[in-house]
């Protein structure tokens, strides 16, 4: 721990000697390796959720398209390439072209922070597995996420129609009210761990709880702010069961109805994209990232192992809510983040920040926050009953 730290004191050790033309190329090379993992990535998610769901429904799913159906989301994205690349009479032409590309950039700025393994040395050189790692590396997560929004409100605004308008003001709605969720569940990673780079985050979950537990947030935090941030980070998404940007029986598709070939396709990609990025943040803030047993012979490479076995699991979770659980109404989406996710979020870092201070101190925050919930309960509970009391009776009732 003491010589992982020293390290990380300096950065990534790339940087250690100076910038030469050596280092300028590794740099690239680990930008473009990382983007053409993340594609390759979303071109198995796309299969992946395809096959699974067909599971849960009893159905084959794709098959087709290479063997069993893996090679379906090239043939559909080449669908897509040869498609008519519509643009409305009525949009705002440059404004239209480029709402596509403020959805997919953040995804790929997003993943660029986490750590997916531990040091290599390439040709003398030695690095971590993580494109970058900065200081402020939580920080630039949560302004990269928030450009999103940007994406998904000028794509429904420059289409010139009224539907992808709604669409898209109902979607950065949504996104806005579970930004403040999400980032309070981040401050309390940030507040247990005291750093704001992910790789420290990371270090700072190596070990074990109680000589057998692992030292992950998720326990250390008392699984509450993992689940906030799981639930957030579903509605941020877009996914089921808050996909109502796409609700088609009232949107007719959402903000990109007026897209059309790669286009739309690019919003496609953004969507899987962002899901692997969240699912991959999950694992590193709240599951130890790459940290696990090394049971290869090559240390670095046990690493990316249990990075990517994590971040599967977090995967078929996904797919698992989008087949089982029905769509919200919007009135539920919007108490669920604004009256339950945000103050239990805030609640329990006040518990936190106290618990730090002292345990005594601590356990008194929380039977005042119990009281208060329970006082405040109570005065719901009263206040409908006289509600209902006053409230006029059916019609034809006698006075």
């Amino acid at each position: 721990m003491a010589l992982a730290g020293a390290v990380l004191a300096l950065g990534d050790p790339l940087f250690s000697k100076g910038v030469d033309g050596g280092v300028l190329l590794i740099v690239v090379g680990k930008a473009v390796a990382t983007l053409a993992l993340l594609l390759a990535s979303v071109v198995l998610m796309i299969w992946f959720e395809r096959k699974i769901i067909s599971d849960m429904q009893n159905r084959v799913g794709p098959n087709r398209a290479g063997p069993w159906g893996i090679l379906q989301t090239l043939a559909d994205a080449f669908k897509l390439f040869t498609k008519e690349d519509l643009l409305p009479e009525r949009a705002d032409r440059r404004i239209f072209r480029l709402a596509p590309y403020l959805s997919v950039v953040p995804a790929f700025l997003a993943f660029s922070i986490v750590p997916v393994g531990g040091f290599v040395t390439i040709a003398h050189h030695r690095t971590q597995l993580q494109l970058a790692d900065p200081p402020v590396g939580i920080l630039f997560l949560l302004a990269v996420s928030s450009i999103a929004v940007y994406g998904i409100m000028l794509a429904g605004w420059s289409s010139g129609s009224k539907y992808p308008l709604l669409g898209s003001v109902r979607a950065s709605a949504q996104m806005v009210s579970y930004e403040a969720a999400l980032g309070l569940s981040v401050a309390a990673v940030v507040l247990i761990t005291g750093s704001l780079s992910t790789r420290d985050i990371v270090i700072d979950q190596h070990g074990h709880l109680a000589g057998f537990l692992p030292n992950w947030n998720v326990l250390r935090l008392g699984f509450i702010p993992f689940v906030i941030f799981l639930i957030a980070g579903t509605a941020e998404l877009n996914r089921p069961p808050f996909d109502l940007v796409e609700a088609e029986q009232e949107l007719v598709g959402g903000y990109f109805t007026e897209y059309s070939s790669m286009r739309f396709g690019l919003f496609y990609l953004a969507e899987f994209m962002n899901t692997i990025t969240m699912s991959a943040v999950n694992v590193t803030l709240f599951f130890g990232g790459p940290d696990g047993p090394w049971f290869h012979s090559v240390r670095w490479l046990g690493g990316i192992v249990w990075f990517l076995a994590k971040t599967v699991v977090f995967l078929f979770s996904y797919v698992w809510l989008r087949a089982t659980l029905p769509r919200f109404r919007y009135d539920q989406l919007m108490d669920l983040g604004w009256k339950r996710l945000i103050p239990l979020s805030l609640g329990w870092l006040l518990v936190l920040a106290a618990m730090i201070v002292s345990r005594p101190w601590g356990f008194s925050v929380v039977a005042g926050g119990l009281l208060f919930v329970a006082l405040l309960a109570r005065a719901v509970m009263v206040g409908r009953s006289a509600t209902d009391e006053l409230a006029p009776g059916p019609v034809g009732e006698a006075g």
